[in-house]
Order: C-alpha cells, then structure tokens, then sequence
C-alpha cells in the first residue's frame, strides 16, 4: 500500500506530512514511556533490552514485507506491521518502527514517494497501529485473562487494522487526488481487496505474537498484566501450641499475612530472541523474498483499474544502487534481490535499534537529572 509521487497533491501531501510529524514527535515521547516500563515493576531496568527488540521488530517487518503473497486472480497483498508492532512493543513504539521502514524503504529502495512519506505513514503506520492497538485492548478486556487470548486479540485487530488503512488512504484521495475517478468506486475496490489481503495480515501477526508468547511472554508488550499475581497463603495444618489462647490464635490467623518485599526476579537475556529474530528476517528478505508473487499489490491493482495512477511521477531516488530491491549491476535475479533484503534488514535494525537506544539513554539521562535534584543518587 505504498503510495507513490504523484497520487496526493501537494496541500495535502503537506497536510499529512504534518500530521505524521506531530504523530512522530508524540510516538517518541510515548516510547519513552514504553521502554522505561519495560523493566519488572515498571523502572525501566529491563529498557536497555527492549531498544535492540524494537529494532528488531522494525527490521522483522521490511523483512515479511517483502514477502508478497496472492490474495486475488492478479493481486497480491504483503504485511504492513502495524497491529504487530503496537501488541509487540506498544503503540507509540510501534509508530516508530513502522515509520523507520516506511522512511528506509522510500530513501534506499524507491518504495514509497519521497513527497508522499507523510501520506504513507499517516496510513501504514498511524492508522493502522491505533485501529489494531484500540481493537485489541477491547478484546483482551472481554476475552479470558490468558496468554491464550492474546494470539485470538491479535488476529483480529490486524485484520480490522488493514481494510482501516483502505479507508484513510480513500478519504485522503478523496481529499487530494489527482485523478478525476469516482471515490465510490474506489472506497469499493480498496476496501474489498484490503479485506483478503488483512486476512493474511492477521495470520501473520497472530503466529508470530503467538510463537514470542509461547517462548517469552514477558517480551510482549500486549500480554503485561494478564498473569495471575502469586498469593502466600497460611498453612490449614497449624494449630495452636500447647496452653495457648485459641481465640487468639485464630485472630492471629485470620489477619493477613504481611510480605515481605519481593526479590525482583533475575532478568532473562534476550540474546536468543533476538538472534533468532535476525536470523528469520534475514532468511526472510536473503532467500524467502524470491518466491514472493510478482503480481501488484492491493493499491498498485487499484489504481491501474480505477485510473487512479495517471499522473504518477517518477521516483526520485530511481536511480538508487538498491531500487526496486535489487542491487545494481548484479545480473543474477536471485542473488541481487536476496542482497539487497540482507542489506535493508541490516540498514533498518541499525537505524531503528539507534533510534531506541537513543530515546533509552535520554530517559535515562532525565531520570538521573531529576534525582540529582531532588537530592538522590544519579
């Protein structure tokens, strides 16, 4: 659903790269909030490992985007990660991840317009990430309190999340399109293949928060809250001592039982999850990509029938060594196309790990300040 140069005209190309800046600018402070709750107890102590995972989450996506699947006779859909990204590591941080590869994808690869960046993370990254995050928070108020939940929780929001993003980009083409076409036709077409094309998202997203659950359910930023807290009970079995006031003893009893701090629980590493993460986006984007459905996607579809891409412009990074996903003057189809998946993947954890271990240390950085002040130990 990447939109090209050309579909949006300018007021509100503008319009909307203004809103996706105000989006971003909040997204960054609400991340801080995300990752300084990471920590057991919520003080932050677990942040230094949730910024590389949300790197990685970022780079998890390019990689499954690229994996086109046919969704249609001559369409095709691809993941756009939003409801993934907000059940993962939140919803602010989820804005972040999605906009990182949405701009990556626009610089390096000549996906994406460059004037209409605000419009594609406005629709892909915005809307779909608050659409999927509110669906999804309903149901886990409504279904079962259980891990088990979440992956049922997640299929859905994904899948109300896509045909959403349909939605936006059809009100923001009725707004500035450059096309003379019939929105009506549009909404229908749109929203149609969107809807096949959510239930891939939603399988997706549901099998991968599923598998993260199965193995670190403590990294799922959708599934805090849903254990049961442990409860100290007395033992049944006690009895009062010889020449004792049973009267008391049972008083005594009966009153809870205060507890003691608890020790926080030792951290888990989370090298394995994240090398396991890198190494599947890597197969993904290297080798998996090359069997993906040549055909266009959901919007490419639409606009060539409904006539919506007669003024689309040209790239104007179309001359990028990595466009079109492929490496320049490599010759081999599958070796160009799997380098050039290897190296967004890498580009984009780089960027998108950087990014959060920013945002981490400048909490950090505020905290210790702020505890300089008022008197504490930075």
């Amino acid at each position: 659903m990447h939109v090209p140069d050309g579909f949006i005209n300018a007021p509100v190309s503008v319009a909307t790269g203004a809103v996706a800046a105000v989006a971003v600018a909040v997204s960054l402070r609400g991340a801080r909030r995300e990752l300084e709750g990471a920590g057991q107890g919520g003080s932050g102590a677990g942040a230094d490992r949730t910024a590389p995972l949300a790197g990685l989450v970022a780079a998890f996506i390019f990689a499954v985007q690229m994996l086109n699947f046919p969704v249609a006779a001559g369409t095709s859909g691809h993941l756009l990660g939003g409801a993934l990204a907000a059940i993962l590591v939140g919803p602010y941080t989820g804005v972040l991840c999605v906009s990182v590869v949405l701009l990556m994808q626009g610089v390096l690869f000549a996906d994406g317009g460059l004037t209409a960046l605000g419009v594609n993370i406005t629709d892909m990254a915005i809307v779909t990430t608050v659409v999927a995050y509110a669906v999804f928070r309903g149901l886990v108020k409504v279904l079962p309190r259980s891990r088990r939940s979440v992956p049922v929780a997640s299929f859905v929001s994904a899948l109300i999340s896509v045909p959403a993003a349909a939605v936006a980009f059809t009100a923001m083409y009725a707004l500035g399109g450059t096309a003379d076409v019939s929105i009506g036709k549009v909404f229908t077409a749109m929203v149609g293949v969107h809807v096949l094309i959510g239930i891939g998202e939603a399988a997706i997203t549901a099998l991968t928060v599923g598998a993260v659950i199965a193995v670190r359910p403590d990294l799922v930023y959708g599934a805090r809250g849903l254990a049961k807290p442990l409860e100290l009970r007395t033992s049944p079995l006690d009895v009062p001592a010889p020449g004792t006031d049973d009267v008391t003893t049972a008083a005594r009893e009966a009153e809870p039982v205060a507890s003691a701090p608890a020790a926080p629980a030792p951290r888990r590493s989370v090298r394995g999850v994240w090398l396991a993460g890198v190494a599947t986006a890597l197969v993904c984007a290297g080798g998996i990509s090359y069997y993906a459905s040549a055909n266009p996607d959901g919007l490419e579809k639409v606009a060539h029938d409904q006539g919506i891409d007669k003024k689309t412009q040209e790239h104007a990074g179309k001359d990028s060594p990595l466009a079109d996903y492929s490496v320049k003057d490599i010759t081999n189809a599958r070796l160009s196309g799997g380098l050039a998946g290897v190296i967004g993947v890498g580009a984009t954890l780089a960027v998108g790990t950087g990014v959060f271990v920013v945002l981490r240390r400048r909490k950090a950085l505020g905290t210790g300040e702020a505890a300089d002040a008022s008197g504490g130990l930075v």
